[in-house]
């Protein structure tokens, strides 16, 4: 809440639907997770719908696109992690390369809801700057190149420290919501081990070779092997509903194809955190869709005809690679 009303302290009072867009992109680039922005900004997104009379799936889309833009470009983001691991290149090389393809994107749209939220009418409460402290700190820490367990650590320890001084915290309810973050965590973890064992066994029985000799049969080029990473990752993710699970089991696979056609680490990792943001932001039944929809008790259908941001960071990939 601190980091969405400094956001909208430092625009006009006019900018609401870009200052929705932008505190979701701050947040999300600042703590790695959707659907932990979604699930941090979806209410207060309602409240403003009601308020203001903007349609609500619309409002809630907004939120839903700023929450993709972190997800695939923020340094602790687990696709971001996932694809640079699987790649094997580092993470600020990647968001170099991943930010000339998607910010043209970002800064369109930007430039849509400015114009489309000019006579929206908003109200900004008081900005507890002590509170955003600990997004500045992650997000400072991982431009500078930091490794992401020190980055997370520093997160953890100023959030729980400002939470103890200023919010009434104790040291209890630190460490129950620690539990709580890892209990969240826990299913993934558990099916990314399942997958990653499936995808090993695989690999030792010849399954990936003979994947990628099928998949590269006619593929006789660079940009052609591009294409099949972005359609691997594509069809991973539709099967899946999970962005990160599509990059660790496509990330080796993919990694053999640019090794194959001479495709930059940076530029693979990038088409896979990207077309797979593109699928996840999408489809109806993902996890950040059905969260949303739920916040706001509406189907998730109504808010996929607003879903502008994932559908251009989709173009902004296809064009990047037809385009190079």
């Amino acid at each position: 809440d601190a980091t969405v009303n400094l956001t909208l302290h430092i625009l006009p009072d006019n900018l609401l639907l870009a200052g929705i867009f932008i505190a979701a992109c701050f947040i999300s680039l600042s703590v790695g997770t959707s659907v932990g922005t979604i699930v941090a900004l979806t209410p207060v997104a309602v409240g403003i719908a009601d308020k203001t009379g903007v349609e609500l799936a619309y409002m809630v889309a907004i939120v839903v696109g700023g929450a993709f833009f972190g997800d695939n470009l923020s340094f602790i983001s687990d696709t971001t992690i996932a694809a640079t691991k699987t790649q094997g290149c580092e993470m600020r090389d990647k968001f170099k390369v991943n930010s000339l393809i998607v910010m043209p994107a970002a800064i369109l749209l930007l430039f849509y809801y400015v114009f489309a939220g000019m006579h929206t009418p908003t109200q900004i409460e008081a900005v507890e700057w002590i509170k955003v402290i600990p997004y500045l700190i992650v997000l400072a820490t991982a431009l500078a190149g930091i490794n992401v367990l020190p980055v997370l650590f520093l997160g953890i320890l100023t959030s729980g420290l400002i939470g103890i001084l200023s919010s009434g915290f104790d040291l209890f309810g630190w460490f129950g919501a620690m539990g709580a973050g890892i209990t969240g965590m826990g299913e993934l973890i558990i099916i990314t081990l399942l997958a990653g064992g499936m995808l090993e066994m695989i690999r030792y029985n010849g399954g990936i070779d003979y994947i990628i000799v099928k998949l590269t049969r006619h593929v006789n080029s660079k940009r052609a092997g591009e294409l099949s990473i972005a359609g691997l990752v594509c069809l991973a993710n539709l099967c899946t509903a999970n962005n990160t699970i599509a990059v660790i089991t496509i990330g080796p696979i993919a990694k053999n194809i640019a090794d194959r056609f001479g495709i930059d680490c940076r530029k693979s990792a990038s088409i896979l955190d990207t077309f797979s943001c593109f699928i996840q932001g999408i489809i109806p039944y993902g996890a950040q869709m059905l969260i949303a929809a739920g916040l706001a008790s509406i189907s998730p259908l109504s808010i996929i005809q607003y879903l502008y941001y994932p559908m251009l960071i989709g173009i902004c990939a296809l064009s990047a690679i037809v385009f190079p």
